[in-house]
């Protein structure tokens, strides 16, 4: 062979091994940024690389991991997984991607998408695995919290639908013109539908009793009449939807008959947070106090006994709002003021606050 020839072939073998070095290098290099865990392991289970990613998602360095078992991530109850895995790819196959759980180095229990292939080597032995992991814990919260907020909503449709079966049999009751029956139950679901749409923009966490008052009170106007003070409370669901329902019949009869009717009427509503009185359940339980109070000039025709009005609304402030809230409540009715007093344990209202206390020295107008 001529010496060119010989030249030629050696800076060939050269070249090549440059290539090899440098798609070695580049490949060490998406493995080592990956975002995902890569690692490799032989068929005894023994890890035998570990990159970046793989130590921020199970707490090993690399140093910590090469060399031990892959066993060491697998919680004792799925540990026949990777038996099963071993199997597999010793006869050519691969694990698609499912998801499992391992173990991080502190002891936490993480979700993972693995998958799993075969290593061959340059004569086309199996030799090990390459495993690819994802964390997918947070994917699996959200699916969480997903199915837990579809069971409340469930919940509360139902709660829904009852409510307002309720609403056309009492109002059936004391309506006897279809378009005042119609006029009415269609206010009163959209009033629900108020209270709703406050508990969906919080995804059923609660909702600030300012914003239910404002909301509920709106439709009637005047804002510049109505004066609301108390601490900032976030209402727990129930007492959203309760309290709501309260605020609109309050609102709706102050329109026809009181302060909400008038150009000089007024509309107080304050509540404050105190211990429990007569008739609270524990001693000492802190009790929620709302106190709505209106005046206004009476009306010429204005009956002097208005007791006598017995509607719907009277019901939802006199017994379906203080037994749904646990407590008690006292509707009064004379020309020219009414006054609706609810006093209910302070658990059944609120959203609890670990580490927090309520503000009583807030107040506000309504508007905004």
């Amino acid at each position: 062979m001529a010496m060119s020839e010989i030249v030629a072939a050696v800076t060939g073998i050269m070249d090549d091994e440059r290539q090899d070095a440098t798609a070695d290098a580049r490949l060490a290099a998406i493995v080592d940024s990956s975002f995902d865990a890569i690692i490799s392991k032989d068929l005894n289970s023994i890890i035998t690389s570990w990159n970046s990613a793989a130590e921020r998602m199970f707490g090993y360095s690399a140093e910590e991991a090469v060399g031990q078992s892959i066993l060491m991530l697998i919680p004792d109850h799925l540990k026949s997984e990777e038996t099963e895995i071993i199997s597999r790819i010793r006869n050519g196959g691969q694990v698609a991607s499912y998801e499992t759980t391992r173990r991080r180095k502190d002891g936490v229990l993480i979700a993972v998408s693995l998958t799993v292939s075969p290593i061959k080597n340059a004569r086309g032995e199996i030799v090990g695995a390459s495993k690819i992991a994802r964390d997918i814990s947070a994917a699996k919260e959200s699916e969480r919290r997903i199915r837990l907020l579809m069971r409340e909503v469930n919940h509360r449709v139902k709660n829904q639908f009852a409510v307002i079966l309720s609403m056309v049999r009492e109002t059936s009751k004391r309506s006897s013109d279809p378009r005042e029956f119609e006029e009415l139950i269609r206010a009163r679901i959209m009033a629900l539908s108020r209270s709703h749409d406050l508990l969906v923009t919080s995804e059923w966490a609660g909702a600030s009793l300012f914003d239910l008052i404002q909301e509920h009170l709106k439709p009637f106007g005047r804002e510049e009449q109505i004066t609301l003070s108390g601490p900032v409370l976030t209402l727990q669901s129930n007492a959203v939807q309760t309290l709501g329902m309260a605020f609109h019949e309050l609102g709706t009869n102050s329109s026809k008959y009181g302060a909400l009717g008038t150009e000089d009427g007024r509309v107080e509503i304050t509540w404050t947070i105190g211990s429990g009185g007569q008739g609270s359940r524990a001693s000492g339980e802190r009790e929620f106090q709302l106190l709505w109070e209106e005046t206004s000039k009476p009306r010429p025709g204005t009956r002097r006994d208005e007791t006598a009005r017995k509607g719907f609304g009277t019901v939802v402030l006199q017994r379906v709002a203080p037994q749904s809230l646990g407590g008690s409540a006292v509707l009064e009715r004379l020309p020219g003021h009414l006054s609706w007093r609810l006093n209910a344990p302070l658990t059944s209202i609120i959203v609890p606050q670990v580490g927090s206390e309520a503000d009583n020295d807030a107040a506000a107008g309504f508007g905004p």
